[in-house]
């Protein structure tokens, strides 16, 4: 339970020297102990299941009403999404082991033999929003790579995030592993934050997970180096070329899928030579549940459309809202991607080889696609077992953060006696 009466620079301090203590047990535990903490931690959440919605029912009651619908589905566990957050602990677990792996090795003409691996990068913290799944999947990655996490869920999600946080520390300690690497922080007091942005002494990464006002709020105060997720403002382009009703299909679930999650396509952008056919029949496929916003000449093709803002644009609605601009060939379509783009995800629906190939090199985003639903942007998707959050950065990281990104490197230096003349 979360405690008010908690000093938050006390407190995360406390966190912070338990995490590193934990992260240096961790340097050297085994794949087969790692692999088993995720197995019983799976096994600990399932068994926590009507717990779990018990607590998760109260959150959600605590902000129906308050927040929009978008919010509260990212908020809301079913049993099915248990089950898939276990499963998700369990793949985890039959991913390859990403520590001490040989990125390099190269032999000097002294005879010194130098190679680079995969180590831990220590302790992270992990500060997200509304969904609780972040939770169990941040701390599986984390787990799995060697690294010790204090999570920072939002206030709204605490009675969810305490019983993941429970299931996890079983695993550890079914396993042997200190149960303190995987932690959470137990006040709601906002200076908890800024004081886990400032713990450089113990926390090597802050990773925040959330809209853009939490992303920014982390970058402008952290003084621990950061790993930014910004919002998903990503865009589907049909050029002249597209397979029209293939193209229409895809960006019905880029959009409608799950509208609240930052890999839906919130823009779709469409070339003028094909928009007489396209834009109807998007309208067809859509007006019904998503309300779509559009330039002058979209509304004059089709006036399911309403007229767009300026401001619509450049927005990530997390909602059945959708924008739609007509310009006149790749080349423009290519510069309001790049102009108007989070440089999260952006997809091009065509036949044509090399618009694709022109698209997929010149928009500058942290995942590019061609002829596939941007919701596909996601860590398990991509073969990861699940996902830390995507970076749209361009230091580190990029894209879905998985096992491997959670990795930094170190050199081994073997010789025989060489001094340095």
């Amino acid at each position: 339970m979360t405690d008010q009466t908690l000093d938050p620079q006390i407190h995360i301090h406390d966190l912070g020297q338990r995490a590193r203590k934990a992260a240096r047990g961790l340097v050297t535990a085994s794949t087969e102990a790692k692999n088993t903490a995720l197995r019983e931690a799976a096994r600990a959440l399932r068994d926590a299941t009507p717990d779990l919605l018990d607590a998760n029912g109260k959150d959600v009651a605590s902000v129906e009403g308050k927040k929009p619908e978008s919010f509260i589905d990212r908020l809301r566990l079913t049993e099915d999404r248990i089950e898939g957050m276990a499963k998700a602990l369990e793949e985890i677990a039959e991913l390859p082991d990403p520590v001490g792996r040989k990125l390099a090795t190269f032999e000097r003409p002294n005879g010194l033999s130098i190679e680079r691996v995969a180590v831990p990068i220590g302790v992270i913290g992990m500060i997200y929003e509304s969904r609780p799944n972040v939770g169990a999947d941040a701390s599986a990655l984390c787990l799995k790579s060697g690294n010790a996490i204090i999570l920072r869920g939002g206030s709204e999600s605490r009675h969810s995030t305490r019983v993941i946080v429970e299931a996890m520390q079983k695993g550890l300690e079914a396993a042997g592993l200190p149960k303190d690497a995987v932690q959470t922080v137990q006040t709601t007091d906002r200076a908890a934050v800024a004081a886990l942005l400032k713990a450089d002494e113990f926390v090597d990464l802050v990773i925040p997970r959330g809209g853009r006002g939490l992303v920014e709020l982390v970058r402008d105060q952290a003084s621990v180096p950061t790993l930014l997720h910004l919002d998903g403002n990503c865009h589907s382009y049909v050029h002249a070329a597209a397979d029209v009703d293939k193209a229409v299909k895809v960006i019905r679930n880029a959009k409608l899928r799950r509208t609240g999650i930052c890999g839906a396509t919130e823009s779709i952008v469409i070339d003028r030579a094909i928009a007489d056919q396209v834009v109807p029949k998007i309208a067809d496929a859509m007006a019904a549940d998503c309300e779509l916003r559009g330039d002058a000449e979209a509304v004059a093709i089709d006036d399911r459309l309403k007229p767009a803002s300026e401001e619509d644009w450049s927005t990530e609605y997390l909602d059945p809202i959708a924008s739609v601009k007509i310009v006149d060939g790749l080349e423009e379509g290519i510069a309001w991607v790049e102009d108007h783009s989070s440089h999260h995800t952006d997809a091009i629906l065509t036949e044509d080889a090399d618009a694709a190939r022109q698209f997929l090199t010149s928009v500058d985003s942290a995942v590019v696609m061609h002829n596939a639903s941007t919701q596909f942007s996601d860590g398990g998707e991509f073969g990861m077992g699940a996902e830390i959050g995507i970076a749209t950065g361009k230091m580190h990281a990029r894209g879905p953060v998985g096992l491997e990104q959670l990795c930094s490197f170190k050199y081994l230096v073997h010789g025989d006696g060489q001094t340095r003349p």
